[in-house]
């Protein structure tokens, strides 16, 4: 009985503590990706970080201290990282196809926020669509969506 007992915690317990790690990952996987997306022109603007910081907020029911530690920790991985497959890889494996989507749209939101969308800018969000699987008509639509809201 005592054996039963162990054996259920020791499951239960290993699980959810997976799913936790697992759900840090993809929280710090987005989190990396949008502030590379910020990166990718030649200067940074508030309104970028804005964006960031409301997207993590909003898509992972963040208050500001979490967020802004997600945030301060997506940079520190980002500096350890040698490019953004890592992160697109633990997404395409774990995020549903609107979550992929969802996160085309929120880099399209960070490529906007200063109003002007930089090639490079653009490039980034084609080549994460990519690794990601989201297709074409998808990725199009999240930026015509995106550009729509700026106007």
């Amino acid at each position: 009985m005592l054996k039963a007992i162990k054996i259920f915690f020791e499951q239960h317990m290993t699980t959810e503590l997976a799913a936790d790690t697992q759900e840090h990952q993809l929280r710090l996987a987005t989190a990396a990706l949008l502030v590379e997306m910020m990166n990718q022109d030649e200067k940074v603007l508030e309104a970028e970080k804005q964006v960031v910081r409301q997207s993590l907020k909003d898509n992972f029911n963040l208050n500001d201290e979490e967020s802004s530690e997600l945030y301060q920790l997506a940079h520190e991985e980002l500096n350890n990282a040698t490019d953004y497959y890592q992160f697109t890889k633990l997404i395409a494996a774990y995020f549903s196809q609107p979550q992929k989507i969802k996160m085309i749209e929120l880099l399209w939101q960070v490529a906007y926020a200063d109003n002007h969308l930089d090639a490079y800018e653009e490039h980034m969000v084609r080549r994460i669509a990519d690794l990601i699987y989201v297709p074409h008509h998808d990725f199009i639509q999240t930026k015509l969506r995106v550009q729509k809201k700026q106007s």
